[in-house]
């Protein structure tokens, strides 16, 4: 993929750190402070709706009431040669002009950064500076930092959990989140298929889990429930196609296709979800879909009975100061 060297915006396949054997490996991300001075309107999150990464981040958003405290500029789906695109340019604060590619972003916090440029990213309006482009910790930021001016105790990783909470990211992570990417962006036999075996291992676990418990963590709605829910939402639209995640559909697994749904009719999560978006996204990936033919189907209907109810559940869980 095109990336920055030494500042300079590459369009050549630049990135082949990323490939080992043919097996895909996400490389990491770089800026990570994870200290905000909570204030209204100077913090600004840049996103694109295909991305699940930048998804955890708005569903934290709009789960946490910062609307109106924690703008949001939304890139353009398709993934062109000059990386995230926003049309019309964003204004992000007067020390930089306004940004019409993300790697601009980059360039204006290190005009020497070399590597992938990435959503989402917490910007700094006055500082002129990305705080961070890491969707963990912008998750974590998010859960708490602006709780003095918004008076919200909802806690999506409380202590108490945290242990069960971790366990169930590390699993979904490796060979879920970016698991379909390693299948995805597999070039050779092997390391596809070692890929897509452990996609729908882990898809297997979840659907048993799920037949008895309301979230997975719990019975408490956690961020490990937010973490799961991006990639479900894209896997019958994208990665089944497009990464060729093909052994089965999402919706032919009943408990996750209802645990999907469920969470998607919570209010205001449908807000942050674009289907049209990522399989535009996705199928824009030129050397995935040389045609770039977006596929017609599948109809999902994701406002159907989830049928969950009988499943005991508390909700999320709320901070007692």
């Amino acid at each position: 993929m095109p990336q920055l060297v030494d500042g300079q915006w590459v369009k050549d396949d630049v990135a082949a750190s990323e490939m080992k054997n043919g097996a895909f490996h996400r490389e990491p991300t770089r800026f990570r402070d994870q200290t905000i001075a909570a204030e209204p309107g100077r913090y600004q999150l840049f996103v694109a709706y295909i991305c699940p990464w930048a998804s955890r981040t708005l569903m934290m958003r709009k789960l946490k009431g910062l609307d109106l405290l924690l703008p949001v500029a939304i890139a353009e789906p398709e993934l062109g040669e000059d990386g995230w695109r926003f049309s019309p340019p964003i204004d992000a604060g007067d020390r930089i002009a306004p940004v019409r590619f993300q790697h601009e972003l980059y360039t204006g916090s290190d005009p020497h950064y070399t590597g992938k440029v990435s959503v989402p990213v917490l910007w700094d309006r006055q500082l002129g500076r990305i705080v961070n482009n890491e969707s963990a910790d912008i998750l974590r930021i998010l859960n708490q930092a602006f709780d003095g001016l918004t008076g919200d105790r909802q806690d999506f990783y409380p202590e108490p959990m945290r242990g069960e909470i971790d366990r169930w990211n590390a699993l979904i992570y490796d060979s879920l989140n970016n698991g379909v990417y390693r299948a995805g962006f597999a070039k050779s036999q092997a390391a596809y298929e070692e890929a897509v075996a452990a996609v729908f291992a882990t898809l297997d676990r979840l659907e048993a889990h799920l037949a008895d418990h309301r979230y997975l963590a719990g019975v408490y709605f956690t961020e490990a429930d937010i973490r799961l829910f991006v990639t479900l939402i894209r896997f019958d639209a994208a990665y089944h196609g497009a990464f060729k995640c093909n052994l089965r559909r999402l919706s032919d697994y009943a408990n996750l296709q209802a645990y999907l749904r469920e969470i998607y009719q919570w209010p205001g999560i449908a807000e942050t979800v674009r289907v049209d978006h990522i399989k535009r996204g996705y199928y824009s990936i030129a050397h995935l879909n040389p045609t770039r033919i977006v596929p017609a189907g599948p109809i999902q209907d994701l406002a159907a009975a989830h049928a969950r109810d009988h499943l005991r559940g508390q909700g999320i869980w709320q901070r007692s100061t």
